[in-house]
């Protein structure tokens, strides 16, 4: 009898393996300590080797996608036991590492694909000007592992008066022949970047590199054409500006070397000559710009170019080179030349009497008594 009963007891134990099939032969269950899974439930055959036929019996429910979770041994033994599945070896394990793959779309993937799926329409520009910014904060989202398809935006719509979007997307699914839907809610606007100002500044004052800097603003804030920050720096504002204000092109011009009725300096230069006077600015005038002014002491009108700061250049009908700054408030002759001999007495008669022609230097006034022929070293 006890015979009987113990053959019939071993008879019940072989039918309980995890083999569970006699064509799977005598094989070693293993335990495995570090487990993953890219479905939403744990089978046996995920926790150990060997598992047969029993493999696809569902054992536990899976962790979060994206996350690992920890099962005492002893644990799931009881659970395999309660499958039929016993005999599992564990060796050394004590607890066993269940984690689930997903597939992650960072908040900044669905950004650019909602930007993506905006691109160009509804009156939008580029995707890399649009700003997008989703309903309740959207943070990283995690699908199933299987979801291995691109984001396809099949359904969108825009309200270019709010900036609203409303946008469909599908994904391919590797396991369900259904494609995985999401929907996609906020705001996109588009944005340009602005040079702005980070103080105060007043019309008369020289922009700076430290009074420049570049941000991002929408483009509906942002009336005419945005101005480079190189192109600002160095130049000066047409009318005093607030920090933090965007700057436009219109908002700029050259620095004013000379001011309307700003008393300057005026240069007359031909070979072996160079002679000053004092005169006032009829207008204002950047560097390069050709002006009138008024010689203090013949009270004549001349016409020169701006070369410095209440610098005005008057240009000879003789001169072959670039005019050099003035460092001089009163006439003077170079001295570190030696000129060819110069006809004083017909160049004093060009300076101080109407030309004959318009050939001639018609505006040109020096005073008589400060023109000195030039000396030969």
């Amino acid at each position: 009898m006890i015979r009987t009963a113990f053959l019939a007891l071993s008879a019940l134990l072989v039918l309980a393996l995890p083999a569970r099939a006699a064509d799977d032969g005598i094989a070693t269950l293993t335990l495995r300590a570090n487990v993953t899974v890219t479905s939403d439930v744990v089978r046996v055959g995920d926790l150990i080797d060997n598992a047969g036929s029993a493999a696809l019996i569902p054992v536990y429910r899976s962790p979060d996608l994206g996350t690992t979770g920890a099962l005492p041994v002893a644990q799931v033994l009881s659970v395999l036991r309660a499958k039929q599945v016993i005999g599992v070896m564990t060796g050394d394990i004590k607890e066993v590492q269940v984690t689930r793959l997903a597939r992650t779309l960072a908040s900044k993937d669905l950004e650019n694909a909602v930007a993506s799926a905006l691109e160009r329409r509804f009156g939008l520009g580029d995707a890399a000007n649009i700003i997008v910014t989703f309903d309740r904060g959207l943070a990283d989202m995690r699908l199933d592992a299987s979801n291995t398809g691109a984001l396809q935006a099949v359904a969108t719509r825009y309200d270019a008066r709010g900036g609203r979007f409303d946008i469909a997307f599908e994904i391919n699914n590797d396991s369900n022949p259904a494609p995985t839907k999401l929907r996609l809610t906020g705001t996109a606007i588009e944005t340009v970047e602005v040079a702005v100002l980070t103080r105060d500044i007043d019309r008369s004052e020289m922009l700076k590199s430290s009074d420049v800097a570049l941000e991002r603003r929408p483009k509906a804030e942002v009336a005419g054409e945005p101005a480079p920050r190189e192109r600002a720096v160095g130049m000066q504002l047409r009318r005093p500006m607030r920090a933090g204000t965007p700057i436009r092109v219109a908002d700029i011009a050259k620095p004013e070397f000379v001011s309307r009725d700003q008393s300057v300096t005026v240069i007359y230069q031909v070979p072996g000559i160079y002679l000053t006077t004092r005169g006032k600015a009829i207008e204002a005038g950047a560097e390069g710009d050709t002006v009138s002014v008024i010689n203090l002491q013949t009270k004549r009108t001349l016409t020169g170019v701006v070369t410095g700061r209440g610098q005005v250049t008057v240009q000879g009908a003789s001169q072959s080179a670039p005019m050099a700054p003035a460092v001089e408030q009163t006439s003077s002759l170079k001295r570190d030349e030696a000129p060819a001999p110069v006809d004083t007495a017909a160049l004093l008669r060009n300076l101080v009497q109407p030309p004959a022609s318009p050939g001639q230097i018609a505006e040109v006034q020096i005073p008589q008594a400060r023109v000195s022929q030039a000396q030969a070293k």
